[in-house]
């Protein structure tokens, strides 16, 4: 299975024009090749029919990325993104066309978007999703000064307080490299967030399918022609 894509968003507004990942699409389809999505922009939605297709053959799951449904929080965080109200329609019309499609609630801010867990995960259930993850935002190398001064311009009210709960997470530092726990972190904090979280997913019934991509389809791809 190939990931697109960890670290940035596939779906960048210049992929309106240059069309890189339609075409990952096309290709992933045409040699069977299992796809894994994340991704929180509605760009999506234009990829709809190879979607579908590649969903008849066990061949996508996609994950949208929906961290809150504030929409003023979401404007001083990620001012360049789709709305959250976007991103809700984008789990709709995903789970209408018959593509398994879950949430990603990250990053989670402890003392900032943590509350809104049982509202996130209860209004992406009743729009179709099927899984939920999540992680506890950690401020790693040079995220953590960025994060602090936005932190402080935004919220400064409640600075110390987020400021405090993000380090309990991670060992009373902002940032973690820790294997196994730098995701979602650990101390009573981390524990109230991983206990809401689960227990919100139970009564949502979320994560009571595993969806299983199909890698038996792949088709390998003819040797490359003699260049002499």
């Amino acid at each position: 299975v190939i990931s697109l894509s960890g670290n940035t968003d596939c779906y960048q507004p210049a992929e309106r024009k240059f069309r890189l990942t339609r075409q990952l699409l096309e290709i992933a389809l045409a040699y069977k090749q299992p796809i894994g999505m994340i991704t929180k922009n509605a760009l999506i939605l234009r990829d709809l029919d190879i979607l579908r297709e590649m969903a008849k053959l066990k061949l996508i799951s996609v994950y949208v990325s929906i961290n809150s449904l504030n929409e003023d929080l979401r404007l001083k965080m990620e001012p360049r993104t789709t709305t959250a109200k976007q991103r809700l329609k984008i789990v709709e019309q995903l789970s209408a066309a018959g593509i398994p499609v879950g949430v990603m609630v990250a990053p989670t801010i402890p003392g900032l978007s943590d509350h809104e867990i049982p509202n996130i995960l209860k209004t992406i259930a009743s729009c179709g999703a099927i899984s939920a993850g999540y992680t506890v935002v950690r401020l790693n190398g040079a995220i953590g000064p960025i994060f602090k001064d936005w932190l402080q311009k935004n919220y400064p009210d409640r600075f110390d307080k987020v400021w405090h709960m993000i380090q309990s997470c991670h060992g009373g530092q902002v940032n973690d490299s820790r294997f196994g726990e730098r995701m979602r972190g650990g101390g009573n904090i981390a524990e109230m967030i991983r206990d809401t979280f689960r227990l919100h997913c139970r009564l949502n019934k979320l994560n009571t399918t595993v969806v299983e991509l199909d890698s038996t389809l792949f088709q390998i791809p003819g040797a490359q022609l003699n260049l002499f």
